[in-house]
């Protein structure tokens, strides 16, 4: 029998002012401690209305995790490689890589940028990059709800995207007043961010609003789930994403995630003696274009 998902937390992110200068707000998505969010580190909900020409960003190192960017709005990147509305990628850090994110001129976008843990055996991959364009995300529309899938199935699709950590990403758009029930694995750590209008949650119709975000509750048991979602009367646009804990401590510190506070001191030894590679060198079997 299937259990069904419920609310169990909700709250508004706070907004702050972001590190790419004046025109960047950032939205800590993750407001829970990592034994309740695993795999999931961290969200990060990015607006930029960049209104000069002075480039920002530029080249960081990154090991441990996998980091998700979901491009909502706007453009970024440049002409070797540049992402658009609704674009995802998946790039997994790995033994540790090198990557540029670099925005040259006046700049408009909304990114949401995920870090996920990966499995213990896994944390040392080979770095790669999987880029995944709107126009191959899997998408269904049924009885006023459109579904797309970025990563693992929901609605009866599946994503191209290649997983260590089995991952549900979904933007789930809804008309008002519409009714949909997902199936999703009852284990998974699930949270919803609401995009546009509101929804309500569950049998027992908890609210949720735009900018907030409502973490599901989950069980051991490893078997599907209902989650049952109702759109208000403006109708509703949430992003869903549903993870497998790992179940291991973490260590995290500034671009890094170990399993040790030794990795952490390995890993930025390595970066100052430039060991670590670009991502942009790794071999061509390493960066998928879906």
């Amino acid at each position: 029998m299937n259990s069904h998902r419920k609310i169990v937390q909700t709250y508004t992110p706070p907004t702050q002012q972001g590190f790419l200068g004046p025109g960047h707000l950032a939205r800590p998505v993750i407001q829970v401690d990592f034994i309740q969010s695993d795999p999931f580190i961290m969200l990060m909900d990015d607006r930029l209305n960049k209104q000069d020409e002075q480039p920002v960003g530029g080249p960081h190192p990154h090991a441990g995790f996998e980091t998700v960017s979901l491009l909502l709005e706007g453009d970024v990147g440049d002409e070797a490689h540049r992402m658009k509305g609704g674009d995802l990628q998946l790039m997994t850090a790995g033994s540790g890589i090198v990557h540029t994110e670099t925005i040259e001129g006046k700049a408009s976008m909304r990114l949401l940028q995920l870090w996920l843990n990966l499995p213990k055996k896994d944390r040392w991959a080979t770095p790669r990059v999987q880029d995944l364009p709107l126009e191959k995300v899997p998408i269904i529309t049924h009885d006023g709800t459109t579904i797309k899938v970025y990563s693992g199935s929901l609605a009866g699709l599946t994503s191209p995207i290649r997983n260590y950590t089995p991952l549900i990403i979904a933007d789930i758009h809804l008309q008002p007043g519409t009714t949909t029930v997902q199936h999703l694995p009852a284990s998974f750590t699930t949270f919803l961010y609401v995009l546009e209008g509101s929804l309500q949650v569950g049998d027992e119709a908890k609210e949720i609003h735009q900018d907030q975000v409502g973490w599901l509750d989950r069980q051991a048991e490893e078997t599907l789930s209902e989650l049952k979602l109702t759109s208000g009367e403006t109708g509703a646009r949430v992003i869903l994403y549903a993870g497998e804990p790992q179940g291991d401590a973490i260590v995290s510190h500034g671009p890094f995630i170990g399993d040790t506070q030794e990795d952490i001191q390995r890993l930025y030894r390595e970066y100052r003696q430039g060991k670590l590679d670009h991502i942009a060198t790794v071999e061509a079997s390493q960066r998928i274009l879906w």
